[in-house]
């Protein structure tokens, strides 16, 4: 089973329970819908990595996230988090009306920083940036947010469990894209402005 690591200590994670849609701007980016209801997903634990990779066949697209890990049926940690995505397959997907785990929930499509501890009066206050190149690709926080992350928790429970150390990804904001082999990501989090995780990947 893969893992990720939470406050220095090694964890396993049974699921990663993925939000779509719930940035506006990022919606119009696509050129989607607003949803009515909120669209939840899932990736395996297989699908956790800590590589940014490539497919040579076609190009992925990175979208940049605040990731949060779950204790005891709530948020105790924070990291980021890339959601790989084969967005050419999804749209052939979607418009077959047909599941998205092909394009989703392969090995190496959640790719994540570490996570740290976050206190509940805290989670109000994250925000996210995303750096490719050192160019600033994604930018946003938590009061940008269609469903802000305790929903997201309420709605998740109502149909599935949460177990300790399993993770939310809790959406990207616009400026997705495609990237190359060798291309460098910084993605930082932050608490009230002040810096909490910074990771870095280079595309191989």
């Amino acid at each position: 089973m893969k893992e990720v690591f939470f406050n220095g200590e090694s964890v396993v994670p049974s699921k990663i329970v993925c939000v779509g849609r719930n940035y506006v701007e990022h919606i119009y980016e696509l050129k989607n819908e607003i949803p009515t209801t909120m669209v939840l997903f899932m990736k395996p634990n297989s699908a956790l990595g800590s590589a940014l990779l490539t497919f040579p066949q076609t190009p992925l697209h990175y979208e940049g996230e605040i990731c949060f890990l779950i204790r005891n049926g709530i948020i105790a940690g924070v990291g980021f988090g890339l959601d790989l995505t084969n967005r050419f397959l999804q749209s052939e997907l979607k418009a077959k009306g047909l599941p998205w785990e092909r394009a989703k929930a392969f090995d190496g499509a959640a790719v994540m920083s570490s996570f740290v501890s976050i206190e509940s009066s805290d989670i109000a206050k994250l925000s996210m940036q995303l750096w490719m190149n050192n160019v600033l690709a994604q930018e946003a926080g938590v009061e940008l947010m269609i469903y802000k992350p305790e929903q997201i928790i309420d709605e998740i429970a109502t149909f599935s469990t949460l177990i300790d150390n399993d993770i939310v990804m809790s959406g990207t904001p616009k400026g997705v894209g495609s990237y190359v082999k060798g291309d460098t990501f910084v993605g930082k989090i932050f608490s009230d402005g002040k810096e909490i995780i910074s990771q870095k990947w280079i595309a191989y």
